[in-house]
């Protein structure tokens, strides 16, 4: 585990503006720098890159971070690679703070290596295989479509990659999921007479497989298990070789299979994906929200199709954000991507495509099948059924509003949203006419200058919302360590936590002043006061429950004095009205 103390120091030393221009031509725009997006398809601008703040962040996808997330999101390195890069190139070196038994230097890099030694053994196999090739030619694949995806065959040897690497009793074949250890020291290949479809991170290399028996074996399709390169939910088979197409169409395609992948792409649908033998995660959506505006999701027509569009929806809706598009694309009975664009071509599967669902439509009118509307109890039902999923698509607010009126009118009943009015007691962090929350303002001016947590209160009011419970989180973690002084410094330590999402979203409003004449100072100073105007008035209802003679002196003195504050405003509001009506 690397300290956080080096991470702050190596942000420190290394210009965002330098790392990012490797990639993406950048312009003087302000005091920042802007280029189109290298995320997902724009035409115009609206990826901005702060040197003040060290911080990039896209207007549009929502892409954003510091250096480090840039090289992650951008070549598809993990954590540890892009420290590792980025330390590099300042001449510091990564230490280890002992946590970490096996030290990870080289490692990886091994392990890469006989990923790529064992890719190219199976695609040289497969040459001289007449019943893999007789295979691949009977689903009417291409050989420039094979030599594209790198397919290959392991042969129906226990043994056959002992022909491939130097030595097969290497513990690095066991750690890559290529070799399997039995009893007694016995070691054998994990994949046997299997076509190999390698699976390639965003940086194009071979990092696991999947193998498609030729005969009727079990299991029909074989994955590699998850090692320190391969993690089944977050990677997605055919993005290195579709990413391109799919920031170039602003749409990417889930599909199930890797045939599928293979045969729309060797059609002219370029823009496809699979998952990996599991349901849809939410990280292979947000992963994949960030490279398109629309993500489709193409599935068979039957239940088991249905049950996994169901899932994708389920760990969807946290991930969707207003603007982007999730549909849902169900296929004829008996078809699936690979067979339908081989019988009716590329412009039959997009026009199917473009009549996809919309995640608006299929929530709702699954959850209306489960509900009887003709009934009172069953319009209950349908309310009481959707709104937890509702209130999972907190980065689509618009989104979720609309909804909710939909459910209304379904229903005859009016949604929570609309019922719902802040009372003046009340501390949920709602949206008045779009500003945002006294936390979030707070929490925003801390970001922007950790210094301000010696200008704030042991505590505020206690909330259960996110945003209050991010602030009293970071004014809890600045009093902790008081070396964190600038922006990146506060959402790099976010990383891989649950509130990174939302120290990152309040971290890109901040992005925005510096080319506006904002008051930060004035809003900051504006938000505390109200809290601790909120926090004295919770305190005094408190006390207002306590008999007066069971008060202490301090209590009953500001009790009192809360009292005074009250009337005095009362008076100066009804002295107001009545200035008021005098004029008329």
């Amino acid at each position: 585990m690397i300290p956080q103390d080096f991470i702050q120091t190596l942000l420190d030393r290394v210009d965002i503006v330098d790392v990012v221009e490797r990639y993406v031509p950048l312009k003087k725009a302000g005091t920042n720098y802007q280029a189109r997006c290298p995320f997902h398809n724009e035409k115009s601008p609206s990826f901005t890159v702060s040197p003040t703040k060290q911080f990039y962040h896209c207007f549009g996808c929502g892409a954003h971070g510091t250096a480090i997330t840039f090289l992650m999101q951008h070549t598809g390195m993990g954590f540890v690679e892009a420290v590792k890069e980025l330390a590099g190139r300042t001449g510091m070196q990564v230490p280890d703070d002992g946590a970490r038994n096996d030290p990870e230097d080289g490692r990886r890099e091994r392990l890469y290596e006989l990923m790529e030694t064992a890719a190219r053994y199976y695609k040289g196999e497969l040459k001289t295989n007449d019943a893999a090739v007789a295979y691949l030619k009977n689903r009417g694949l291409a050989g420039e479509t094979a030599a594209r995806f790198g397919l290959g065959y392991a042969p129906d040897d226990w043994q056959g990659l002992a022909r491939a690497v130097a030595d097969y009793q290497d513990k690095g074949l066991e750690d890559a999921g290529l070799v399997i250890a039995g009893e007694g020291g016995k070691r054998y290949d994990r994949f046997r007479h299997r076509v190999m479809f390698p699976i390639r991170n965003e940086r194009g290399k071979t990092i696991a497989f999947g193998g498609r028996v030729l005969d009727k074996g079990e299991p029909k399709y074989l994955n590699s298990p998850e090692t320190a390169l391969f993690h089944k939910g977050r990677e997605l088979y055919g993005l290195h070789e579709a990413r391109r197409a799919i920031q170039s169409v602003g749409r990417v395609i889930v599909v199930e299979g890797y045939m599928d992948v293979v045969m729309l792409a060797q059609h002219g649908v370029e823009n496809a994906v699979a998952t990996l033998g599991t349901a849809v995660t939410s990280d292979q959506v947000e992963r994949l929200l960030r490279l398109a505006d629309e993500v489709v999701f193409a599935f068979d027509g039957d239940a088991a199709g249905r049950k996994a569009a169901w899932r994708a929806l389920e760990n969807g809706l946290p991930q969707v954000v207003d603007g982007k598009r999730l549909g849902f694309l169900f296929l004829p009975e008996g078809e699936d991507p690979d067979s339908f664009v081989r019988a009716q071509g590329r412009a039959a599967f997009e026009a199917l495509l473009d009549k996809a669902t919309p995640l608006s439509q299929f929530l709702l009118d699954e959850m209306a099948a489960k509900t009887d509307l003709a009934s009172p109890e069953g319009r209950v039902r349908l309310v009481k059924l959707t709104e937890p999923y509702l209130d999972q698509m907190r980065r689509a607010p618009l989104l979720a509003r609309s909804l909710r009126r939909q459910l209304a009118g379904l229903s005859g009943m009016p949604s929570r949203a609309s019922r719902f009015t802040p009372g003046p007691s009340s501390a949920s962090v709602q949206k008045r006419g779009g500003q945002p929350s006294p936390y979030r303002v707070v929490l925003q001016a801390l970001i922007q200058d950790p210094a301000r947590i010696a200008r704030l209160p042991p505590t505020l009011p206690a909330d259960a919302d996110p945003e209050a419970q991010a602030l009293a989180g970071l004014m809890a973690r600045l009093r902790r360590q008081v070396d964190m002084r600038n922006a990146r410094h506060v959402v790099e330590s976010y990383r891989d936590q649950p509130e990174q999402a939302l120290m990152e979203e309040a971290e890109a409003a901040v992005l925005v002043w510096e080319d506006s004449e904002h008051d930060v100072e004035a809003d900051f100073r504006g938000a505390l006061a109200t809290l601790e105007e909120r926090a004295g008035r919770l305190a005094a209802n408190d006390l207002s429950r306590k008999p007066l003679h069971e008060l202490s002196p301090d209590e009953r003195t500001f009790f009192l004095q809360s009292l005074k504050a009250k009337k005095l405003s009362a008076l100066a509001a009804s002295g107001e009205s009545a200035d008021r009506d005098d004029s008329d």
